[in-house]
């Protein structure tokens, strides 16, 4: 195959995965709805979600900031099962350091929904999954009944 030709459908091929991976819709005044930002994980599963943080809006800040309404952070295992969902009315993200904070309300529940944790406060870090709930902060456990002593 031509050389040129290769390099062409390359790029395009970058072009189209860019497109896929910011499914965020732009308005003129750089606003955006239906946010999403996905990691994933190395080879050998380089093809599976390691983490998805989406917003209903985002807003640009200063600094590379973006200010996400309705923040939904969902972490999974490498068999794609979800392992802990959080959700907050809004955080602020910053895609360069790979961090979202907020001195909001947040709710965390594991991928059953069997643990939640309350909290008002917090810091996700991306590059270790390391999440911190300053304030507040309350966990409820369900039982199912078959539980021991």
């Amino acid at each position: 195959m031509n050389r040129g030709i290769s390099t062409f459908l390359f790029a395009v091929a970058i072009l189209f995965l860019a497109i896929i991976e910011n499914r965020a819709q732009q308005t003129p005044a750089g606003y955006a709805t239906d946010f999403t930002s996905v990691e994933y994980y190395t080879a050998p599963n380089q093809m599976r979600m390691k983490s998805r943080l989406s917003g209903a809006e985002a807003q640009p800040m200063e600094g590379g900031l973006l200010l996400i309404k309705q923040l939904k952070l969902e972490m999974f295992a490498t068999n794609g099962q979800p392992q802990v969902v959080v959700n907050a009315p809004e955080c602020v993200y910053d895609s360069a350091n790979g961090t979202a904070n907020s001195s909001g309300k947040l709710l965390l529940q594991n991928g059953d929904g069997k643990i939640r944790i309350e909290g008002e406060g917090f810091l996700w870090r991306q590059t270790d999954e390391f999440l911190t709930i300053s304030n507040s902060v309350r966990t409820t456990i369900e039982s199912d009944g078959k539980m021991t002593p």
